[in-house]
């Protein structure tokens, strides 16, 4: 298997928001946009493309609308592709290079905005300084217990905040904002993600999710006029990973000094002047299971974007295990990632894939 490069300035997530905010051409975009009065955007977290595939017998909604897949960033992991969904940049660009990641002698976790060490996490305007919808207040339907949040206010920087705590409010929001004249509104849905990360893709959980995104998409569109196009996307697809295929990096531990990153994307820090010895001593022990790229290759093969001046760099380990095999890379650090069964942030299709389908409203 070859790994998925992202499709930076084409057919990838980076280029809807230069397109959908800032009237850019954008390849693949389905033919609905054209000539609508206002847009909904609808990102579900976690749909791969090949989930829809899969499973398309069981949705009639997403598979009734136009369109395709298109490709998300690296890491393709939900920190670094809302970011660069909302700004239209990659993640080397926007400063967001994973769910965690290096910040000075500490790891940072960026959902949660917390640091590993307690200490007090960095001014959200420090790690990512761009606006969001190239510096327009677009409103954003999500998850009311999201608006504080560090991560928010580094992903989302400019925009409208509208919270909803039930799937009936993010629809009435949605169908409310396009009544009030509103152009353009993103809204963004959570569960598939959360449902695939504790159930996996093998349980009748993921199925019935899935079931559940997709009368969203058939309620989203029976709320909204016919003039208004219904966008469906994601930032991510899924690995299914057996409690048995997590990979200890026992025969690495003397050569680290930092974990993070994530279990299918890990980023090594090394100890001073173990770098070479640590990426030729990985490419030994688990290149058979994965692609090991140093900072330097990252960079320079536009993995995750051109290369960054300034701290950004350092934010990226000085390896980069990216499982092709569907393996999980053990962080000592954090147990708890270990009961996770649904994974994403590789560059295999499963997890770079994502949907890029549309239809109009038939209210």
């Amino acid at each position: 298997m070859d790994p998925v490069r992202p499709d930076y300035g084409g057919e990838a997530i980076t280029s809807l928001m230069p397109a959908l905010v800032g009237g850019r051409p954008a390849a693949g975009m389905p033919s609905c946009v054209e000539g609508a009065d206002a847009v909904v955007l609808l990102l579900l977290d976690g749909l791969g493309w090949q989930g829809i595939e899969a499973h398309r017998s069981l949705l009639p909604e997403l598979g009734g609308l136009e369109g395709g897949p298109i490709t998300t960033v690296a890491p393709s992991t939900t920190a670094s592709a809302l970011t660069s969904l909302a700004t239209g940049l990659a993640p080397s660009q926007h400063g967001l290079v994973g769910f965690r990641m290096r910040v000075g002698d500490d790891v940072l976790n960026i959902l949660r905005w917390q640091t590993s060490g307690n200490h007090r996490p960095p001014d959200p305007f420090d790690m990512q300084r761009h606006t969001a919808f190239l510096g327009r207040p677009i409103p954003v339907v999500t998850k009311s217990e999201f608006r504080h949040s560090g991560f928010t206010d580094a992903q989302l920087r400019g925009a409208r905040f509208v919270g909803w705590n039930a799937v009936s409010t993010l629809v009435e929001h949605c169908r409310r904002l396009v009544e009030a004249e509103e152009r353009f509104v993103y809204g963004y849905y959570p569960s598939v993600d959360t449902v695939a990360h504790e159930y996996g893709l093998h349980e009748s959980f993921y199925v019935a999710e899935l079931g559940a995104a997709d009368r969203l998409v058939g309620e989203l569109r029976d709320a909204l006029p016919a003039n208004t196009a219904l966008l469906v996307t994601s930032d991510h697809g899924q690995v299914h990973i057996d409690p048995g295929e997590w990979v200890e990096l026992t025969d690495l531990a003397p050569m680290v000094a930092l974990y993070a990153g994530e279990a299918r994307f890990r980023y090594l820090y090394a100890r001073p002047g173990a770098a070479a010895e640590l990426a030729a001593a990985a490419r030994e022990t688990v290149g058979h299971q994965a692609w090991v790229l140093t900072r330097e290759e990252l960079f320079a093969e536009g993995w995750i974007g051109p290369a960054p001046e300034g701290p950004i760099g350092s934010r990226v380990g000085d390896v980069v295990l990216a499982a092709r095999e569907p393996v999980a890379f053990v962080d000592p650090t954090l147990p708890k990632e270990r009961k996770l069964l649904g994974m994403h942030g590789s560059l295999t299709p499963d997890e770079m894939y994502v949907p890029l389908l549309g239809g109009r409203g038939r209210a």
